[in-house]
């Protein structure tokens, strides 16, 4: 009964949805965001109080990096009208004493860079890359949207605002569940179709920050030298194939380039 009622909801066009910036695709949009970044900001300090948390010379590069993407997107979203999506935004980034390959960011800007991760990002324009990737997903919303579609299958769309507007039992599992809360494969999962997309934006982004956009298909080519065999990093899991990502990377960099200024 409950799918059906959602059913009903799409065809008549009653269920909310949001328009991702740069890319223009719609996604279903059945959830607070104000009450995903209260979970995302309460995971994110289990994550710092359990792990060693570097302030160190790449730990500064890491805020560095941040901190100009940051100021990328902001302008670009205040230019195009986006800004309102931005809200409940608190910016953080940190980087962890881990030698897992992985990097990722919470809805609401809370970033988290693994050491294991620096010997294939190489250089601060490395780093770019991989935080631009990983901040395109908090913009495009893509923890927002997972969550949407989860709730989606589990009780027809009907019981979105109920399920997460208390922070309820509910809430907290679909929350657990879509962004791997405890796994080894890091703090988020997303689709392969939200993966290239956050390759497109990540492109600009960083091109936007004034780190060279070219500079993305070498660091790809490296992460994909260093599978070499081996069991996939988590970082890695989802995404794309090696050679679909640089084929497409290559072709979004007209694109990118337009927006990269020295």
């Amino acid at each position: 009964m409950l799918k059906k009622i959602f059913y009903s909801m799409l065809l008549m066009g009653t269920v909310a949805c949001t328009t991702v910036p740069i890319t223009g695709r719609r996604q279903l949009s059945l959830v607070s965001s104000s009450e995903i970044q209260a979970m995302s900001n309460q995971a994110y300090r289990q994550v710092m109080d359990t792990s060693r948390v570097l302030n160190d010379n790449n730990a500064a590069m890491v805020k560095r990096v941040g901190g100009r993407i940051q100021r990328a997107v902001e302008q670009y979203m205040a230019q195009n009208n986006y800004s309102a999506q931005l809200q409940g935004f608190a910016w953080e980034f940190n980087l962890i004493q881990n030698k897992q390959i992985n990097a990722w960011c919470m809805p609401g800007g809370k970033v988290a860079v693994y050491t294991g991760i620096l010997p294939i990002t190489q250089n601060e324009t490395g780093l770019a890359v991989v935080m631009g990737h990983e901040i395109a997903h908090a913009i495009a919303k893509h923890g927002e949207e997972r969550m949407s579609q989860a709730v989606a299958a589990q009780a027809g769309g009907s019981l979105a605002g109920a399920a997460l507007g208390g922070r309820s039992g509910a809430s907290s599992n679909v929350f657990a569940n879509v962004f791997g809360i405890g796994s080894q494969l890091g703090m988020l999962r997303h689709g392969r179709s939200q993966e290239s997309e956050a390759d497109h934006l990540g492109l600009i982004f960083m091109a936007m920050a004034g780190y060279d956009p070219q500079q993305a298909v070498p660091f790809w080519e490296r992460m994909a030298a260093q599978k070499g065999g081996a069991a996939t990093p988590g970082f890695l899991s989802s995404h794309p194939s090696d050679e679909t990502r640089i084929r497409d990377l290559q072709r979004l960099m007209p694109e990118a380039l337009k927006y990269y200024k020295r």
